[in-house]
């Protein structure tokens, strides 16, 4: 009798640990990327009274640095979750500018910008567009016949050098 309750609460437990485990693989992974505000947040910078230094003291290093316009600091962060094999999705994304006077070095804007203010940009992933001359398949496998050589001969041995003889 008592190996068959034991039996019995054996295979329970393993049903109850099965069924865990399959519920635990539905928790979503919560994953935060990017800038982490511990003391200072970004938000918290003032227009005309805060310069590069203390923004740089408070905030430090940003993300990002605009590429046209070295005056532009991005501190950008976002969380994102993944459930099961599926794909991850942002669920929250923030993207605060700072923007500096040239010469004064002094904040002349924030702003702050969420995953609503994003947009979603359709490219063409088959091909590139190039400029240039398009040449047609005739062109192109005509295109060399009657120039000869375009590389002069050369010595097949490993090592010797370009109109070194023997």
């Amino acid at each position: 009798m008592l190996s068959r309750l034991s039996t019995r609460a054996a295979l329970i437990a393993l049903a109850g640990l099965g069924l865990g485990a399959t519920l635990s693989a539905c928790a979503p992974l919560r994953q935060v990327n990017g800038y982490q505000a511990i003391e200072n947040k970004p938000q918290d910078i003032k227009v005309g009274v805060d310069t590069r230094s203390t923004v740089l003291d408070a905030l430090g290093s940003p993300s990002a640095v605009s590429t046209f316009d070295p005056n532009v600091w991005f501190y950008i962060s976002q969380n994102m979750n993944q459930i099961g094999y599926h794909m991850a999705y942002v669920t929250k994304r923030s993207v605060v500018a700072i923007t500096f006077n040239k010469e004064s070095e002094q904040v002349t804007a924030v702003n702050d910008y969420s995953l609503k203010d994003g947009k979603i940009i359709a490219y063409e992933g088959r091909e590139t567009p190039t400029r240039g001359r398009e040449m047609s398949i005739v062109e192109q496998l005509l295109g060399n016949v009657g120039r000869g050589g375009v590389l002069p001969q050369q010595d097949p041995t490993p090592g010797s050098r370009p109109g070194q003889g023997r």
